[in-house]
């Protein structure tokens, strides 16, 4: 991690890193997530930023790393605004939460995958009932708020 910045490989596996021993709410590597939400950016045509924040995305918010980390680090122009953009705030309305990401170039897309991912059947299925049925109104009100549908 030079002054030149950091590559997308170097931003995944510094990812990797800050999220070990981490995993998800059916007890999956949260690496796995990461990888997922990134792959789905890169599919829906990304650029290197959004790829990068998508590595990142909740880097913050689990405590990964610092916003000041996030404010210092070499990342690709954009990124960070991307990160932070998408990175809950405790006590935060869904609709400011939402109305955050639309005002921020490039974050949307993120988001959008981010949510594909969580709301993935096959994810959803390793859940008990009462989440998986919450957390699919959560991402479905999410979808609504951002006009994805």
């Amino acid at each position: 991690m030079g002054a030149r910045g950091m590559g997308l490989d170097e931003i995944a596996e510094f990812a990797a890193r800050a999220h070990r021993g981490q995993v998800d709410k059916a007890g999956r590597p949260y690496v796995e997530h990461l990888a997922a939400v990134a792959a789905g950016v890169r599919d829906r045509g990304g650029s290197e930023a959004q790829i990068a924040a998508a590595w990142l995305h909740d880097s913050v918010e689990d405590g990964a790393v610092t916003e000041e980390w996030l404010r210092r680090a070499p990342l690709p122009a954009g990124t960070r605004d991307i990160v932070l953009a998408v990175t809950k705030r405790s006590g935060e309305e869904p609709a400011e939460y939402a109305a955050r990401i639309l005002a921020t170039p490039g974050a949307v897309l993120v988001k959008e995958a981010d949510l594909a991912h969580n709301a993935d059947p096959r994810r959803l299925a390793a859940l008990d009932a009462a989440t998986r049925d919450r957390l699919a109104r959560k991402y479905a009100r999410m979808r609504e708020l951002l006009g994805l549908g």
